[in-house]
C-alpha cells in the first residue's frame, strides 16, 4: 500500500493505492483532507418558474427563440448568446413551459446569470 496525496482543482485528496500481482489499484479509501465543493444552488428570480436556465459563459445576449408562456422540450434553444465572436445556444433543461425570460436583446451576462425561468 502506498498513500499519496492529490490535488485537484484546488482540494488536496488523501489517497491510498494498492499494489495487486505489480499492478496499481486505488482503494476505496480514498479520503479529502478538504470538504468536497458543493453544487450551487440555483440562483431565484422574484416569480417565475422553478426551474432556472443560466447562461454558460459571459456574453451578450443575441436573440431570444422563445415567449413567456411558450411549452419548450429538454434541448429546444431558449437563448442565444454571443460570446468572442460564436453564438452559443443556451436550452431548455426539460421539458415544460417558458414561465419568465428575465433578459433582453444586447444584456449583458455572466457565467451563471439567470436568463429565464421554466415551470
Amino acid at each position: 500500500m502506498k498513500n499519496y496525496t492529490i490535488t485537484v482543482n484546488g482540494t488536496a485528496y488523501d489517497v491510498v493505492v494498492e499494489e495487486v500481482e505489480g499492478k496499481a489499484t486505488p482503494t476505496a479509501a480514498a479520503t479529502a483532507s478538504a470538504p468536497a465543493p458543493k453544487a450551487a444552488a440555483p440562483k431565484q428570480t422574484a416569480g417565475g418558474g422553478a426551474v432556472k436556465v443560466t447562461a454558460s459563459v459571459p456574453g451578450k445576449v443575441f436573440k431570444i427563440e422563445v415567449k413567456e408562456g411558450q411549452a419548450v422540450k429538454a434541448g429546444d434553444t431558449i437563448v442565444i448568446l454571443e460570446s468572442m465572436k460564436m453564438e452559443i445556444p443556451v436550452v431548455a433543461p426539460q421539458d415544460g413551459a417558458i414561465a419568465t425570460i428575465d433578459v433582453t436583446v444586447g444584456d449583458s451576462v455572466e457565467n451563471g446569470d439567470t436568463l429565464a425561468s421554466m415551470n
